[in-house]
C-alpha cells in the first residue's frame, strides 16, 4: 500500500517515530538500526514502508534503508517469525552481518541476539540462506570472513559485560571497523579500540 513515506520528523526513538507528511501524522515501528540513521536536524527525510495486516490492526513499519525493509520481509517469511521478533532481530544486528551470518549458517552470532534461540536460528539460517541473492546490500561493507564476526560479537558482548549498553557498545566496534577499513583485528584490539571510541 505504501512503499515509502517522507515528511518531517516529529518524535523519535529506538522503536518508534512519528512522521509529519503533509499534516497527517504516521506512526511508524522501527529498528535501533533504523533509529540511529534517522537524521532529526533534516527538514524532511525519507522512510520506507511495510504495511503489516492483521484481522485487529494495522501496523506500520518503517526502514532507513530499503535492503533493511527486504530483510524484514524476508525474516517474517519463515515460519513463527512475527513483525515484532523481525523487528528486535533488525535492532540486534544490522543488516549485512545478518546476510553473512544466514550465509556462513553462523549459528552463533545469531543466537547473540535477544530472543533468538538455537532451534529459531537454525530455522531462519535452513530457510533464508538461498534466498538472500534478491538483497542488494553493499558488500565491501561486510566484515572479511565469519571468524571476524565471532570476534566482533565476543568483543560486544566484552563491552555489555562491562557495562555499556548495546547502542553504544555496537556504535563503538561499527566506528572501529569503519577506521580500519574492515581490517582483520584480534579480539584484543578490537576491545581496546572500542573502549576508546566509548570513552569520546
Amino acid at each position: 500500500m505504501y512503499s515509502y513515506l517522507q515528511g518531517k520528523l516529529v518524535s523519535k526513538s529506538p522503536t518508534e517515530v512519528v512522521l509529519d507528511v503533509n499534516g497527517v501524522g504516521y506512526f511508524l515501528n522501527i529498528s535501533l538500526s533504523t533509529y540511529e540513521k534517522l537524521d532529526s536536524s533534516s527538514s524532511q527525510i525519507k522512510i520506507f514502508t511495510y504495511l503489516h495486516v492483521r484481522e485487529d490492526a494495522l501496523q506500520l513499519f518503517g526502514f532507513a534503508t530499503e535492503a533493511e525493509r527486504d530483510m524484514f520481509k524476508m525474516l517474517i517469511s519463515v515460519s513463527g517469525i512475527g513483525p515484532k521478533i523481525a523487528q528486535g532481530i533488525l535492532s540486534g544486528i544490522n543488516t549485512e552481518e545478518l546476510r553473512t551470518a544466514f550465509q556462513t549458517g553462523n549459528i552463533a552470532t545469531l543466537t547473540s541476539i535477544p530472543g533468538i534461540g538455537r532451534k529459531t536460528a537454525e530455522r531462519l539460517v535452513l530457510e533464508l540462506r538461498d534466498k538472500l541473492g534478491k538483497i542488494d546490500i553493499e558488500i565491501s561493507t561486510l566484515p572479511t570472513s565469519s571468524q571476524q564476526l565471532k570476534i566482533r560479537n565476543d568483543a560486544l558482548n566484552a563491552l555489555l559485560s562491562l557495562g555499556y549498553n548495546r547502542t553504544t557498545a555496537e556504535r563503538a566496534i561499527r566506528q572501529v571497523l569503519k577506521d580500519t577499513d574492515n581490517k582483520e583485528l584480534t579480539l584484543e584490539v578490537l576491545i581496546k579500540q572500542a573502549l576508546h571510541h566509548t570513552s569520546k
